[in-house]
């Protein structure tokens, strides 16, 4: 299998980078990371509080830091949030240090996965799908972007996507 320096999962919350990620690492032999939690690890607090208290933007500088040093690791596998890619900074790292895969989905299926998860300060509001639906039409074009290769996950397993992960490292 063709040795890609790291691979990177980008794409909406509820896509299934973390768990795809994980599963993926774990075939290739890699170390797994998620940006999001490696934000917690470093402050010590969870993302919710993080934006409660520095807002949105205090969130997002501190993305741009920890993507930074991550993406500067050989040979990782990384989940990133859903926002991650906002910032011209993370796509530059991101696209320049790895393969960069923008998992896809429906915005009903993403309802479907993340409705009960309180840990998602973007969706404590009152239409949760409405603000999916308003993130994706802004968010989509730049995963696109971004992306080396664009891989649904609509209505299948992790094992099938990361499955067909794998075939195309193949190829």
């Amino acid at each position: 299998m063709q040795r890609t320096r790291n691979i990177f999962l980008v794409g909406p919350m509820g896509t299934g980078k973390s768990t795809v990620g994980r599963l993926l690492a774990a075939e290739l032999q890699r170390p797994f990371y998620d940006s999001d939690h490696e934000i917690e690890a470093r402050c010590g607090c969870r993302i919710p509080w993080i934006f409660d208290v520095e807002g949105e933007e205090g969130f997002r500088q501190r993305e741009i830091e920890a993507i930074a040093s991550l993406t500067a690791m050989d040979g990782i596998v990384m989940a990133t949030g859903g926002g991650a890619i906002l910032r011209p900074e993370n796509r530059q790292c991101l696209r320049e240090r790895g393969l960069v895969i923008f998992l896809r989905t429906s915005v009903e299926q993403q309802m479907r996965r993340t409705m009960r998860d309180r840990n998602r300060p973007l969706l404590q509001c009152e239409d949760p799908e409405q603000r999916l639906r308003a993130l994706f039409k802004v968010r989509e074009p730049i995963y696109r972007e971004v992306a080396h290769w664009t891989i649904s996950t609509e209505r299948r397993s992790p094992r099938a996507v990361v499955n067909e992960i794998k075939r195309r490292l193949r190829q």
